[in-house]
């Protein structure tokens, strides 16, 4: 224990005496923190973009067109395939799910928006946090994503311009805003949510699509009475509804396109960003205890152990590294307050936790070398005296 506070004292002392490059330190390791926590920031914030309304479906399966490789958009069910699967034993809902684009006109610039439709209080509709539910048939109502509010301004009761391509042509449609929901993004885009015959009417089709007028669905949203019974009832639905193709909500969102990609290509940033930190810290602290090899040599000259020159060296660095995560933390909370909603930021709990703790042990495995030369420095070589 006494070693112990001999080795806290020396690393304390040493660190205020030399306080204008320790600092110069612990800011690059703060610029590092920065860049970590933006980069843990901005993937969440893409893969909320892309992933946001299929992770937060209140379902345990998504039903698609069999051989669309459980890709939304390649996948066109039929009408009567959600009769089917609400037939078989174990499902407790069914909800079909109609995506597509669409773009608000506003006074500003125009928003490029997901246009989905679903059944209000089946499984793909979310719930709403303002307002009410559209009502069902062609009723001209949406519910909107409190994204699209933040961007645009609109509010409940306002009336949306729709600017949709039909066949050759732009045309244009007016819905009213009935309720509001939140944390909706999809593909990147706010989302906006009416029925499936308003769908229908609005999104943009082809002169080839013009001819029908029926709502197929691309996807649809099941619900288990045993949410735990997930590979039994994919194997039930599989034998008892013919042309489709399950898959769990992992599965489906890690075939949303380009959203592994995305991820993989984040993550990697991170993870050498974290590599740039380690051999930063480690290159300041080999330097720093070459410049002191004599003073550690009269240290052990006068009794000081391996273990109080090594204690001494950890406590040092250990200082050094939490100064910086602290003042970089700091200054990305500060500017994380200044970004508009449109920018894809999201500090997540448990994403940001996972960067600092790794942030806080590059400092000691950085400087491990440095450690490690320390305590091997003999006393008379240091004081030249061999």
């Amino acid at each position: 224990m006494r070693s112990l506070s001999i080795a806290a004292y020396l690393a304390l002392k040493e660190v205020w005496r030399n306080r204008g490059r320790f600092l110069l330190v612990s800011l690059v390791i703060a610029l590092i923190t920065l860049l970590v926590l933006f980069i843990a920031a901005l993937g969440e914030g893409l893969a909320n973009g892309n992933r946001q309304y299929i992770s937060n479906l209140n379902a345990q399966l998504v039903v698609f067109l069999q051989r669309s490789d459980y890709i939304i958009s390649s996948s066109q069910l039929q009408v009567d395939t959600v009769n089917q699967i609400r037939r078989v034993d174990g499902v407790a809902a069914a909800g079909p799910i109609y995506t597509s684009t669409t773009e608000i006109e506003t006074p500003k610039v125009p928003l490029k928006v997901s246009l989905l439709a679903a059944l209000p209080g089946q499984p793909g509709m979310p719930p709403i946090i303002g307002g009410r539910a559209f009502r069902g048939g062609d009723s001209d109502e949406v519910v909107i994503d409190r994204n699209v509010a933040l961007q645009t301004g609109i509010q409940i009761g306002d009336e949306i311009r729709i600017r949709s391509t039909q066949g050759g042509s732009d045309e244009f449609f007016y819905l009213r805003v009935a309720g509001l929901t939140s944390g909706q993004s999809y593909y990147f885009q706010p989302t906006i949510f009416t029925s499936p015959a308003t769908w229908e009417k609005v999104r943009p089709q082809s002169a080839a699509d013009l001819k029908d007028d029926t709502p197929y669905p691309n996807i649809i949203a099941v619900q288990l009475s045993g949410p735990f019974q997930i590979n039994s009832m994919k194997a039930q639905l599989l034998a008892k509804v013919p042309n489709i193709e399950v898959a769990d909500i992992p599965t489906t969102i890690d075939n949303i396109p380009g959203y592994s990609a995305q991820q993989g290509t984040v993550q990697t940033q991170g993870v050498f960003t974290l590599l740039i930190g380690l051999l930063v810290i480690g290159g300041f602290f080999q330097i720093q205890i070459l410049q002191k090899v004599p003073q550690i040599g009269v240290l052990k000259a006068i009794g000081s152990t391996n273990g109080t020159v090594g204690a001494s060296a950890v406590i040092q660095i250990i200082i050094v590294t939490a100064i910086g995560v602290a003042i970089g933390g700091g200054l990305t909370y500060i500017f994380s307050l200044g970004f508009p909603p449109t920018i894809p930021l999201v500090f997540n709990g448990t994403n940001s936790l996972f960067a600092i703790i790794a942030l806080l042990l590059i400092g000691p495995i950085g400087g491990l070398v440095s450690v490690i030369y320390a305590v091997r420095i003999e006393p008379l070589k240091a004081l030249r005296l061999q």
